[in-house]
């Protein structure tokens, strides 16, 4: 079949004859781009001179009507991730009053290049391994600086995102905590939390409400973080389901008084395994089951008593001692059905979260600063929330239950 003319096939012919013409040898798909890279660089150029023009109100060589007038042009190197290196001359005016559109001033890479860092960013790259890859990929030599300054763009996105409205309802919000190295001015690393927040809405919909970094946990300083959700817009949630974070309790009976306060039943059962011999394992997480598996809160506990009578709670009496201490935070489980229970049972979703953020972080022995860890968290938690789809298919079930235990608490927030 006869392939179709394209108006542009002309234009491509006489660039061709020119290139030849001017001694240019285009034999590869590497001297196109070359080529290509240099053509872009004068059309860039060509615009923005048609742009000063318009600024100026006189074309070059013409009749000056204003003060101002043309005064020479700068070079400046672009950096694009499919042509390499792009090279333009900038025209200046005698003022410093002229602000081109096509390529804004500080602007140094073409549309796209930066989601390209950002992407490599995003998956755990450090700034060396960012250096190298657009290196041999296409073979564009960039500094520290640069990818610094690329990243450091999404600052304002952070901001705002940290900042943005939120629901005024929230049926469950996991609290959690991923720990990260930072490295101070001195030198030494510290150790930090940065606290997460995943709510779940009325319509079942995930979403992180935000980040916060820790020195240490209080009732201060959870005070805080609430006092910030309420400014945010949220005005009540159901259940807040955590691990043990310290001064959680006291700051939620300020803050949000009519909320539930759950300990996590996965994180507790990970913590009684955490020194559990090997050929014990098994057998302990077997026979933890019964009592987060009891019908209500009374037959729990006597499961927990006889676990802590036995041989394995005699040989690891820990775990019980850690069921007891937390029980006040563990019996509201056991008011809920099946249903409910999945829910805030586990924290499925704030578990592949910080899953998918150990990721990136890993290869990271330190961060500079707070601020290059939350970039980096964000980043991923942007991507990771892109995945989030459906609510849990449990999830209308639950709500049903939930409206009739909560009632006018939650049918304001129903669609």
């Amino acid at each position: 079949m006869k392939r179709k003319t394209d108006p542009l096939d002309s234009v491509a012919g006489q660039i061709l004859e020119n290139a030849k013409k001017s001694g240019l040898e285009i034999n590869t798909a590497e001297d196109a781009e070359n080529l290509m890279a240099h053509m872009l660089g004068r059309l860039l150029t060509q615009m923005l001179d048609g742009e000063m023009t318009n600024h100026l109100g006189y074309e070059r060589g013409g009749k000056r009507v204003t003060e101002n007038e043309r005064n020479g042009h700068s070079s400046k190197t672009l950096k694009s991730s499919s042509l390499g290196n792009i090279r333009i001359d900038v025209p200046r005016d005698r003022k410093g009053e002229f602000e081109p559109r096509v390529v804004p001033k500080h602007k140094r890479q073409l549309a796209g290049f930066e989601d390209k860092v950002l992407a490599l960013y995003a998956r755990g790259l450090s700034t060396r391994e960012i250096q190298g890859f657009l290196y041999d990929e296409y073979g564009m030599e960039t500094s520290a600086e640069f990818i610094s300054d690329v990243t450091d763009a999404i600052l304002p996105e952070v901001e705002k995102w940290q900042n943005r409205p939120l629901d005024p309802f929230y049926t469950t919000v996991f609290f959690d905590a991923i720990r990260v190295k930072i490295r101070g001015d001195n030198g030494i690393v510290t150790p930090k939390a940065v606290h997460l927040a995943l709510g779940v809405n009325a319509q079942g919909r995930k979403e992180v409400l935000g980040m916060w970094v820790a020195d240490n946990e209080s009732a201060k300083y959870w005070l805080k973080v609430f006092t910030e959700l309420k400014n945010r817009g949220v005005s009540d949630i159901l259940i807040a389901v955590t691990d043990g974070l310290k001064g959680m309790k006291e700051a939620l009976e300020v803050a949000f008084p009519n909320t539930l306060l759950q300990t996590c039943i996965v994180h507790l059962i990970r913590n009684s395994l955490k020194f559990v011999g090997y050929k014990d394992y098994k057998a302990v997480a077997g026979a933890l089951k019964p009592i987060y598996r009891a019908v209500n809160a009374a037959d729990a506990r006597k499961e927990l008593d006889a676990f802590a009578q036995s041989e394995l709670g005699l040989r690891y009496p820990y775990i019980a001692k850690q069921w007891i201490d937390s029980w006040d935070k563990v019996i509201p489980f056991f008011d809920f059905s099946p249903n409910i229970r999945r829910l805030i049972y586990t924290t499925n979703a704030i578990e592949s979260l910080n899953r998918d953020l150990r990721k990136v972080i890993k290869t990271r022995a330190a961060f500079p600063t707070e601020t290059a860890a939350l970039k980096l968290l964000f980043l991923a938690i942007r991507k990771v929330e892109k995945r989030w789809g459906r609510p849990s298919p449990y999830w209308s079930a639950a709500m049903r239950e939930l409206v009739v235990l909560f009632g006018d608490r939650i049918t304001p927030y129903i669609d």
